[in-house]
Formats: structure tokens, C-alpha cells, sequence
């Protein structure tokens, strides 16, 4: 029987995932007048003024010393790592192809849970994996025409997000979630203000700030809807709508810089979309025989 969550949990994961490409856009906007590092510091400090008030009214500095959890650490450090990594690459990449390479994430999670962790993975969700990384191969196509070497920043800003997502599994549940975002907001704004002051402040037009605030305001309504989306509904049902996220990148990608990606970019995409699909689908097969 369905979970009677699902519809508004779906609902919510296709506002989180045009919350997460408008930010991206917004912020691949303002890169071409502001340095990385100025990005991530003012964006970063809107963001911890928006969830700092939002803690002082929920209550969640009462019992700050809960965030001291080592997990909490290791995934600010990754978060840290994986914004300067991706935000890297997407300055230099297609907005749809840096997008697309992100999808390959939940198959990583995958993979790295099961050896880290040791979570039971089969045969067929490990076949995924290695159809989802041939997809990703195909939109990066290492050594061929059409090789961008940034596309591998984006792979390795995939591997930091893995990290923080198996840090975010091994956090207590008294650790609230509100928390954790703040504490990750100030591991990235912190990296912001050190590359600022290595690049000196770069004075910003008032468009330039509205691209910035706007980033903000996106990626918040894609932290706390991505949240609603995961609690609300069943994961395995909710989860393949993350991929929405690519199309909205096409459409924009090609709306605001022209870009359309080439045939083999595109069999790349719908390889990682159906691997990562495929894969949802036997986790959550391989859940409900578990329970039986």
C-alpha cells in the first residue's frame, strides 16, 4: 500500500530539486564578476543569518553541545570540501553536465556504505553502480573530444558528498537537523572568508548581490524541502524525482548561456538516471524483504 505522504512528498522534492538548480544557476551567474571564495562567504553568511534566527526561535541553542558529535565535524569538513569542488567545476562546465555528474551520488553512497559500512548490497544494485559510472564516464569521456579535466572536480566534489551523507547516517538522532545545516553553513563560510582574504574583497553591483541573496534563499528552500520530501514519504518512491533536477538543468542551461548538450551527453544522463532508478527500486525491494 502506498504511503499516504508520497504525493506531498513528491511535491516537496520537486520544489527542493528547482531550489538546488536555481541556486547552482544563480550562483554560475554572479561567478563571472565574483571570485569563488566571496561567493561562498556572502551567500554563506545569509544562510547563517536565516537558520540563526530560526534556532534562536526553535529552541536549538539551548542544547548546542550535541553538535560537538564527531560526525557532525566529519561532515561540515566534506560539506566544505564538496562545495569548493563543485562550485569549481561549475564555473567551468555546463550547467547540465556538471548536474548530471552530481546524480551519480546516491549510486556512490551506495557503494561506499557497503564497504564502509557494511551494508548488504547485491549484485544487481552493484551492476548499477557500474552502469551508472559508465554513464558518467560517457558525459565526461576522460582523453576523447569534448573532454573538460574540470568534470573531474565535479567526480570528486561527488566523492566528498558521499562522505557527508555516510556522516550524516552515523548521526544520533538527539542531533537536530536545523543544527547540523548551521554547523555545515559555518565550515563553508568559513572557507569563503579565507579565500576572500587570499583574493582580496571584490566591491559587487547591487545585481550581483541580488544573484547572491537569491542563491540563498534557493538553496535554503532546497535544504529544508529535500528534508519535508525524505520524512514526509516513502524514500524509495520519493527519491528517483531527485533527477527532475537534470531536466530543469537542460532547460535553464540552454535558456540562460545557449548550451545544449550533444548526443552522447544526453545517453549519458538517461544511463545514470536509469541506473540510479533501478537502483531506489531494489534498495527498496531488498528493505521490505528484510522486514518480512
Amino acid at each position: 500500500m502506498d504511503h499516504p505522504g508520497n504525493s506531498r512528498a513528491i511535491a516537496a522534492m520537486l520544489i527542493a530539486m528547482a531550489g538546488f538548480i536555481l541556486n547552482d544557476t544563480l550562483v554560475k551567474m554572479a561567478s563571472d564578476a565574483v571570485p569563488l571564495g566571496q561567493i561562498i562567504l556572502v551567500r554563506g553568511l545569509i544562510c547563517i543569518a536565516a537558520l540563526g534566527v530560526a534556532g534562536a526561535v526553535t529552541g536549538l541553542f539551548h542544547n548546542a553541545r550535541v553538535l560537538a558529535h564527531p560526525a557532525v565535524l566529519v561532515r561540515a569538513l566534506a560539506e566544505t570540501a564538496a562545495t569548493m569542488l563543485y562550485l569549481t567545476a561549475l564555473f567551468q562546465l555546463p550547467i547540465a553536465n556538471a548536474t548530471a555528474i552530481l546524480q551519480v551520488l546516491p549510486l556512490v553512497v551506495t557503494a561506499a556504505a557497503a564497504v564502509f559500512l557494511k551494508d548488504a548490497v547485491g549484485w544487481r544494485r552493484w551492476s548499477a553502480i557500474l552502469v551508472g559510472l559508465i554513464g558518467v564516464l560517457l558525459i565526461i569521456r576522460p582523453g576523447l573530444d569534448g573532454f573538460n579535466a574540470f568534470s573531474l572536480l565535479a567526480l570528486a566534489g561527488v566523492g566528498c558528498m558521499a562522505l557527508r551523507d555516510l556522516a550524516t547516517r552515523q548521526l544520533p538522532k538527539d542531533v537536530p537537523t536545523l543544527g547540523v545545516a548551521l554547523v555545515s553553513f559555518v565550515a563553508v563560510t568559513l572557507l569563503g572568508t579565507l579565500l576572500t582574504v587570499q583574493s582580496g574583497w571584490t566591491d559587487l553591483s547591487l545585481v550581483e548581490y541580488g544573484y547572491l541573496g537569491g542563491a540563498a534563499v534557493f538553496v535554503l528552500v532546497g535544504y529544508v524541502f529535500i528534508i519535508l520530501a525524505m520524512r514526509l514519504g516513502d524514500i524509495a518512491v520519493v527519491a528517483p524525482f531527485r533527477y527532475t533536477i537534470v531536466v530543469w538543468a537542460i532547460l535553464l542551461g540552454y535558456l540562460v548561456w545557449g548550451d545544449i548538450p550533444d548526443g552522447i551527453t544526453l545517453v549519458g544522463i538517461a544511463i545514470v538516471i536509469a541506473s540510479g532508478t533501478y537502483s531506489f527500486f531494489r534498495e527498496r525491494k531488498a528493505g521490505a524483504a528484510e522486514t518480512r
